[in-house]
């Protein structure tokens, strides 16, 4: 079974930080393209970040530019969004998702075959 697993959201305050992680179980990443994607309520879908299945391009959102870096470890099956200088407009349930043998990556939700459920990220003060 394939599956995705995000942690590491939580609550922070304005200009903290947190990382995220997305754990793959069933499948390895390595032929994987992955992205991150938030969605806050009321609100579409948005890509945050991507990565390359080689780890080489990755992608990111010009709201969280400078402030994320997308990072894989494909030892440990896994990715990671660093979460910098974090902003009330940051929060949302952050998503990760997998595409299949893709030398490049983007941030356009369809482009994705597997999610996982969702982290929650709350900066509030």
């Amino acid at each position: 079974q394939l599956q995705l697993v995000e942690s590491g959201g939580g609550l922070v305050q304005p200009g903290g930080s947190l990382r995220l992680s997305c754990a793959a179980s069933g499948f390895t990443l390595d032929y994987y393209a992955i992205g991150w994607f938030r969605q806050a309520p009321g609100k579409e879908r948005e890509g945050v970040s991507c990565i390359s299945s080689s780890g080489g391009s990755t992608n990111y959102a010009d709201s969280v530019k400078g402030r994320f870096t997308i990072s894989r470890d494909n030892a440990k099956n896994t990715v990671y969004l660093q979460m910098n200088s974090l902003k009330p407009e940051d929060t949302a349930v952050y998503y990760c998702a997998a595409a299949f043998d893709r030398p490049t990556c983007g941030l356009d939700p369809y482009e994705y075959d597997y999610w996982g459920q969702g982290t929650q990220v709350t900066v509030s003060s």
